[in-house]
């Protein structure tokens, strides 16, 4: 066992010694040293039941033949953080996360681990830790938030931060903001639409990482508690067999991953997480790819924002595996790839079922032929930008309008509730990507106001930043080259033309290559907007959002 460099032998009597002091028996020490990597706080709603799910995935190591141990990750609740510096600490706790758990994982020479993630940075930060590392390791996530109620519909977090952008308009009463503030996140759980933390959960599932229902069981069931001890379970098989994350992740893994993806409708996120995740097994996935995938993977489901289902009843559906099933009775899936219980993805959604073609529609009857993401490239975005597709209303797909111009997330917002945007703009907020925010910024305060005030069937928004999964409308985001380093969306101008063709992946600047040489030679980069602490370094070392944001050393 590994953690016998920690626990066998004379050498390791001062170790063993330690041990002592933490309470172990001599029996415990002679058993495999489980690390279970709790991201529990009672900051994050989507964390906060995590305790209870440590506590089963304890007992399920422990019956299986395991010693467990509980470790920690940080986590940040992008809802909170939204709309101020806090949200330059969110994406950034991906990379503090993979890094801090790395650093548990060796330094204490665990022979396994168990992730116990649930909300946006702490699923990717500990799929890349699992990759990195590379013993048996198994997910259990905390589970998504059952949906709110007011006046008898189904509503959630997106919900809410329209609602603002409604009150805004003069629309909505103060006293039914208020409902809304009440109601609209009912229980503990990640938030309860297809957002980046159940869109990265439902994936670890078809990663083949995650026990089935790990991304749509409901938190406050107790079926996800005893989910989180058949993970515990599940690992100590892992562990007996050596099936390995590596085993698991492949390149084939992943591309299953962007496949489900594009049924499921899920956030632009997973287009910095899934690249990010490649990166650790040495695949360099090009964000193009989801294009050709899109034009043969049908969008089967509408979670919301995009349509008016949750996640509860994506469950009572049949789950992601019964999505996968849909896919992969038609060839689009490879059911070789394997998963933690040592079964194929082909075996383990072989009894799969659609229970309702009205959540999950069937591949005969999609939304649409076409997947749910779309990478945008042209002459504003080289590199390529992200667009949730699905949740693109059918008279925004075809847009051409003026560029209003923004160099950051607050004035634009103010120019948006202020009445300044009209129908037909296209809203550009740059300085905002992996180096100029730092750490890229989400959009959901715009994109809500913009839906809000009445204009998301005729106002675009395109930036350098990204978006929550919350966010929907012809929401354009990833934008790379971003603006810091110099990309075109630094020598947009007031009033320029942009052309968005989102059936043909088009995002073009109405300008000619002459003038827009001549701008870039004008240029002047901006002076950066931190300049100490953990933001300075990662804006040093910080790769552009095409390419997952993952952190290298420049290059000198």
């Amino acid at each position: 066992m590994k953690s016998d460099n920690v626990k066998a032998g004379m050498q390791q009597a001062p170790h063993r010694s330690l041990f002592n002091a933490l309470g172990f028996t001599e029996e415990e020490m002679r058993k495999p040293l489980v690390g279970i990597v709790s991201s529990y706080n009672e900051i994050v709603p989507g964390h906060m039941n995590l305790d209870k799910i440590v506590n089963a995935v304890k007992l399920g190591v422990a019956e299986a033949g395991g010693m467990p141990v509980m470790v920690p990750a940080i986590a940040v609740c992008d809802g909170i953080a939204m709309g101020h510096v806090g949200m330059k600490y969110s994406l950034v706790t991906r990379d503090l996360i993979a890094d801090s758990t790395e650093a548990l994982a060796l330094a204490h020479q665990f022979d396994a681990l168990v992730c116990v993630p649930n909300c946006d940075k702490n699923v990717p930060g500990l799929l890349m830790a699992a990759a990195r590392l590379n013993i048996p390791t198994v997910f259990v996530s905390g589970g998504p938030m059952l949906a709110g109620h007011v006046d008898g519909c189904k509503r959630s977090l997106s919900s809410m931060f329209e609602a603002v952008g409604t009150y805004a308009a003069g629309n909505m009463t103060e006293e039914k903001v208020r409902e809304y503030e009440q109601k609209v996140c009912p229980t503990c759980g990640s938030c309860s639409g297809m957002y980046t933390a159940n869109s990265m959960n439902s994936l670890t599932e078809v990663l083949g990482m995650g026990l089935r229902g790990n991304g749509t069981i409901p938190a406050v069931y107790s079926e996800r508690i005893r989910l989180a001890k058949h993970a515990g379970m599940a690992v100590m098989y892992a562990l007996e067999n050596d099936i390995r994350p590596r085993d698991i992740i492949t390149k084939e893994a992943i591309i299953n991953a962007l496949t489900v993806d594009m049924a499921l409708g899920c956030s632009t996120n997973t287009m910095l997480h899934l690249p990010a995740i490649a990166h650790e097994i040495g695949f360099d996935f090009d964000i193009r790819m989801a294009n050709e995938i899109s034009e043969k993977v049908p969008n089967l489901c509408h979670l919301a924002p995009a349509g008016p289902t949750y996640m509860e009843d994506l469950n009572e559906a049949g789950g992601i595996y019964a999505v996968m099933k849909e896919l992969a009775d038609i060839g689009l899936l490879n059911t070789d790839c394997k998963t933690v219980t040592g079964q194929t993805i082909g075996e383990a959604v072989a009894n799969a079922q659609n229970l309702n073609p009205e959540v999950i529609r069937t591949v005969d009857n999609p939304y649409s032929k076409t997947g749910g993401l779309a990478v945008l490239s042209g002459n504003l975005a080289p590199d390529g930008s992200v667009v949730k597709r699905s949740a693109v209303v059918p008279e925004m797909m075809v847009h051409e309008g003026p560029a209003r111009v923004f160099d950051c997330e607050e004035d634009a917002i103010a120019a948006i509730k202020g009445g300044k945007i009209v129908p037909g703009d296209v809203v550009v907020i740059r300085y905002e990507g992996p180096k100029g925010g730092p750490g890229m910024r989400e959009m959901l305060n715009p994109t809500s106001a913009i839906a809000g005030m009445g204009l998301g069937s005729s106002v675009a928004l395109i930036t350098d930043g990204r978006f929550s999964g919350a966010s929907r409308g012809a929401s354009i985001g990833h934008v790379s080259p971003e603006a810091a380093v110099g990309g075109p969306i630094a020598f947009v101008e007031e009033g320029d033309i942009i052309s968005i063709n989102i059936p043909e992946y088009k995002l073009e600047l109405k300008v000619s290559d002459e003038e827009l040489a001549r701008r870039k030679a004008n240029w002047t980069p901006r002076e950066p907007k931190v300049t100490t602490g953990y933001l300075k370094r990662y804006a040093h070392m910080v790769t552009s959002g095409n390419r997952g944001a993952v952190l290298e050393i420049p290059k000198d």
